[in-house]
């Protein structure tokens, strides 16, 4: 038993999300969105060594020491998988494990709207999944992909740096490739992609313009391309992929991204009004003939209007999204304000009305 199973073990126990370890700190737990200590005693320099080396090979650890950095991923036997951290910082060595869950959620489970489960329904195009780190964009994924492999016989490939869900075939062929075991970078895995006759491929992260465009004209293939993008907004996504490339570029980048664009979901964790959790606020956009004339005419101020109007295509506004999760109080009136972009008209649209007062007949 590796030293740091008994916080794994800890954290699994209070359905914590991550784990962050560093000296001069106790073992921190993200439980509910929250961090909070999971012991009192402080980690003292001596103790890293003994709970981050146990978990990596002599190459893995090798690596670490002269790059500083290091990301991989960790088989908890079958209770959990982490995607783990290593790095150095100021008081010495620290890391930080996020828990991948054994049991990939449903699309269901995970309170997608029907549109999510509609674009993982799609047979090509692109698939964008956007929001700040943390923000479930792997999960969200990962339930898109679990329907995709309990409806339909085809081969789903994904790249990833590090493999996080792991896939059991059921009506799919699965095949996971990370960066570094199976291929030197994003960009040669997905050049090799074409050739490996995927239905649906995966990419963890569009992290340059090169990962940017082979996905594009991957999706440009009539194959269906899932990636995501740290974006706060459908609209913000466009514009990020459009503006990490040269001015000159930007029109054929334009074009093929009008082409091959199914749609976006950007989207927010927030802490559940009962606080026994967390719930994603999704901001959904649908590439429509109207949105991807948006896209290459270079009008993205454009689009959040349309999915205002695009609400019978399944399209909603992070706003709208926040609308609903109150009205259905699945979160509470302070913390959608928050995170509400039309500040001016937030008392109107989500406190919930007063009840009415109580008439008294004499």
């Amino acid at each position: 038993m590796a030293h740091i199973d008994s916080l794994f073990d800890e954290l699994l126990t209070r359905k914590g999300s991550d784990l962050h370890l560093g000296v001069g700190y106790p073992p921190i737990g993200r439980v509910r969105g929250q961090l909070v200590p999971l012991r009192t005693d402080l980690l003292v320099a001596a103790d890293m060594p003994k709970l981050l080396f146990e978990l990596l090979n002599e190459d893995q650890k090798k690596r670490f020491l002269g790059e500083l950095d290091l990301d991989f991923a960790h088989a908890y036997g079958k209770k959990a998988r982490f995607r783990a951290n290593y790095f150095h910082k100021v008081t010495g060595m620290a890391a930080v494990f996020r828990t991948i869950p054994t049991e990939i959620p449903t699309l269901a489970e995970l309170g997608c709207p029907d549109a999510i489960r509609n674009l993982a329904d799609r047979r090509a195009g692109l698939i964008l999944v956007t929001g700040p780190t943390g923000s479930g964009k792997s999960t969200t994924l990962a339930g898109m992909i679990r329907h995709i492999n309990e409806t339909r016989a085809c081969h789903v490939l994904t790249i990833e740096d590090p493999v996080e869900f792991v896939h059991t075939p059921k009506k799919a062929q699965i095949t996971h490739r990370e960066v570094g075991p199976h291929a030197k970078s994003f960009a040669a895995a997905i050049r090799s992609a074409g050739r490996e006759d995927p239905d649906v491929v995966l990419v963890g992260e569009l992290r340059t313009n090169e990962t940017m465009k082979l996905t594009l004209q991957l999706a440009s293939f009539g194959v269906l391309v899932f990636a995501t993008v740290h974006t706060n907004s459908a609209p913000a996504t466009i514009d990020r992929m459009v503006n990490a490339f040269p001015f000159d570029e930007q029109p054929q980048v334009r074009g093929l991204l009008a082409e091959s664009l199914a749609g976006i979901v950007s989207q927010q964790l927030l802490r559940t009004a009962d606080g026994s959790g967390r719930v994603a606020a999704q901001e959904i956009l649908i590439g429509t003939t109207g949105v991807c004339a948006m896209i290459r005419e270079a009008k993205t101020f454009q689009i959040a209007s349309a999915m205002q109007a695009g609400q019978s295509f399944g399209m909603q506004t992070m706003d709208m999204a926040l609308e609903r999760l109150v009205a259905q109080k699945k979160i509470t009136f302070e913390v959608a304000l928050e995170r509400y972009s039309d500040k001016e008209n937030a008392e109107r649209r989500l406190r919930p009305p007063a009840a009415a007062p109580e008439i008294r007949i004499r």
